[in-house]
This record gives C-alpha cells, structure tokens and sequence, in this order.
C-alpha cells in the first residue's frame, strides 16, 4: 500500500486507465500497452512486459480490467489476463510467442487487484496480484528460483511507487 499527499481519487483512477501511457508510467516493466476496447469501466488492454533477473523474461498479455466506483471516495478493480505469451527473441528480426509448451513457465496465469480511498488528505492506494508459474525444471533451480521468488514482491513495490510517482507528477501539470 501506499499513500499518495494531495491526490484525489480521480487523479489515481485516471492514471490508472491510462493505458497507453503505462509504458512510460511503469517502464522499463511495462514496455508496451495499448487499450484495444473501452466500454464504460471494462477495458481490455494489451500489455508487453519485461523482467530482468538472472534472467530476462518477455510477455505479451491482454488483460480484461473492470472498475467498480464503491463510494465518492472509494473505488476498485479487476485484472485478469486472459492471454500469456512468452517472446523468443525480443526485438528481433526474429521475434516470436511461444507456444504454451514451450515456454519457459515463469508466468502462467496472473490476477491484479486494486483498491483505492481517497481520506487524510490524500489517496490510499493498495495493489495485490497473484501470478502462478509453472514447476521449476529438476536441475535448473538455482537458476530460475530467484526468479519466481524475488520478482513479485519487487513488482508490486515498483508498480506503486510508479503510480505513485505519476499520480503526483500529474497533479503538477
């Protein structure tokens, strides 16, 4: 969680929807992201992500998103991703999904969660994601444990600070 002085929850939930600005707002996490449909509060978005850690992972995702405005001061919302693709040979003349079978497992399905309320002067922001991996090739452990282990945490901590960061840098404008 996070709290971000001075914003209101219109600031954050704008930021939030602006998914075609996630890739400066988030990078070098999010390196592409494009809103394919919008009706109302249901988007449906494409997302590339990119982790580095011992090793470097690249997905292409669309994500189905709903928000739910709980209150004048509260609101919430829903990602689910509804496709998952590894890419062999980023940015390259050769560059490719993955079939399912034949990635690497790092991500396999993810669900994100945020919740919002705008009191104290402020906004109080909370994101919360699961993502299930495949199991860890017998010998290849060492290698893609820290991976798995370590990513989640630091990109939860990223994403809030990002948005917190673009929350507050829109408020100046």
């Amino acid at each position: 969680m996070v709290f971000i002085p001075g914003a209101t929850l219109e600031q954050v939930l704008a930021v939030l929807q602006d998914y075609d600005h996630h890739s400066s707002y988030y990078a070098p996490d999010v390196e592409r992201a494009k809103i394919e449909s919008r009706d109302n509060d249901h988007f449906r978005v494409f997302m590339r992500f990119r982790r580095r850690k011992v090793v470097t992972a690249v997905f292409n995702t669309e994500q189905d998103i709903l928000y739910f405005q709980d209150s004048a001061v509260r609101a919430h919302s829903r990602s689910t991703a509804t496709r998952i693709r590894e890419v062999a040979d980023a940015d390259t003349k050769n560059e490719r999904e993955k079939a399912t079978n034949e990635d690497s497992g790092f991500l396999w399905q993810m669900e994100t969660w945020w919740r919002m309320e705008q009191r104290d002067g402020g906004v109080y922001v909370q994101n919360e994601a699961v993502t299930l991996t495949r199991d860890i090739p017998t010998g290849l452990g060492w290698l893609i444990e820290p991976f798995v282990t370590s990513i989640p945490k630091e990109t939860l901590e990223f994403t809030l600070g990002a948005t917190r960061k673009a929350v507050l840098a829109q408020g100046k404008r």
